[in-house]
C-alpha cells in the first residue's frame, strides 16, 4: 500500500506543482525553499497568460483540429478493423501487418515528405496539415480488431439472415457493443493531438493556424524564463480539458482493456 502511495504521488505531484506555481507571485516563485501554498491566490496570473497573444484563436483551433481528427479517425478505423475481424480475403494478413507496420513508424520520421506534400498543395497555411496525416490510427485499427473478433459471430450471422446490410450491422450491433474501445481510441487521441506540439511547429508558419500548444510555448518567450507562474497558468488552461474528458472516459478506458483481452 506504501509503495502504491508513493508511485501515485509520482503522478500527481506535477500537477500539484503546477497549479500551486500557477497562483503564486512572482516572489513566490523565486523564494527558497519552495512555496508549497501560496500566501494568497493570484487568480490575475490566468487573464494575464491568457491575454499574453491570441490565446481565444489558439483555443479554437485545437478543438477545430482534435475534434476533426477523432471524427475522420472513427470513420476510416471502424469500417477497416471490421474488415479485418470479419472478413478473410486475399492479403488480409500482409495488409494488417502493413498497419501494424505504421504503429511502429514516428511522425518524427516522415514529416518531411508529408511537409512537402502539403507545400505543394497549398495547404499550409490552413488547418489541414494538421488534420489530414492523422485521419488514420494504426493504434486504433489493431484496438479495435481485437475487440470486433471477440463479438459473437451468432449476432452478426443473425443480423445477416434478418437482411441487415453491413453498414447496418456496423452502426447498429458493432459500435454498440464496441463502445468501451470506441472511447479509448479517442481518448487516446484526443490527448495526444491536443498535447501535439513537434507537428505544428513544423507545419504552421502564423498564428492564425497554431493551436494552444504553441500559444503556452510562446509564453515563455514573451513573459521571459523567470515568470513559471504565468507559463504554469497558461500549463493549467491547457492540461484542464484533458483531465475534464478523461474524467468521463476512464472507466470506459479500463472496459475496453479488459475485455479486449489485451493487458
Amino acid at each position: 500500500m506504501f509503495w502504491k502511495a508513493v508511485v501515485l504521488m509520482g503522478f500527481i505531484f506535477p500537477f500539484l506543482w503546477m497549479i500551486s506555481t500557477s497562483l503564486q507571485t512572482f516572489e513566490e516563485t523565486m523564494t527558497f525553499p519552495p512555496t508549497w501554498v501560496p500566501a494568497s491566490p493570484q487568480w490575475s496570473n490566468f487573464v494575464e497568460a491568457m491575454s499574453s497573444g491570441p490565446f481565444l484563436t489558439y483555443f479554437k483551433n485545437s478543438v477545430i483540429v482534435t475534434t476533426s481528427i477523432i471524427v475522420l479517425q472513427l470513420a476510416v478505423m471502424i469500417p477497416a478493423a471490421y474488415a479485418f475481424a470479419q472478413y478473410k480475403f486475399f492479403g488480409n494478413k500482409i495488409l494488417f501487418g502493413m498497419v501494424l507496420l505504421a504503429f511502429m513508424i514516428p511522425g518524427q520520421v516522415t514529416f518531411i515528405p508529408v511537409y512537402l506534400m502539403l507545400a505543394d498543395a497549398g495547404l499550409i497555411k490552413s488547418l489541414w496539415p494538421q488534420i489530414l496525416p492523422f485521419m488514420s490510427n494504426a493504434f486504433g485499427i489493431f484496438l479495435l480488431r481485437q475487440y470486433f473478433m471477440q463479438i459473437p459471430q451468432e449476432i452478426i450471422e443473425s443480423a445477416r439472415l434478418d437482411n441487415a446490410s453491413e453498414f447496418k450491422i456496423i452502426w447498429k450491433i458493432m459500435i454498440p457493443m464496441s463502445m468501451p474501445a470506441i472511447s479509448t481510441v479517442a481518448l487516446f487521441s484526443f490527448v495526444s493531438h491536443w498535447n501535439d506540439y513537434f507537428w505544428p511547429l513544423v507545419m504552421t508558419d502564423s498564428e492564425a493556424v497554431r493551436p494552444l500548444t504553441m500559444g503556452i510555448a510562446m509564453l515563455r518567450e514573451t513573459e521571459g524564463i523567470s515568470n513559471w507562474h504565468i507559463i504554469m497558468a497558461g500549463n493549467v488552461v491547457l492540461v484542464v480539458p484533458i483531465l475534464i474528458v478523461y474524467l468521463f472516459a476512464s472507466r470506459q478506458i479500463v472496459k475496453a482493456f479488459v475485455y479486449s483481452g489485451i493487458k
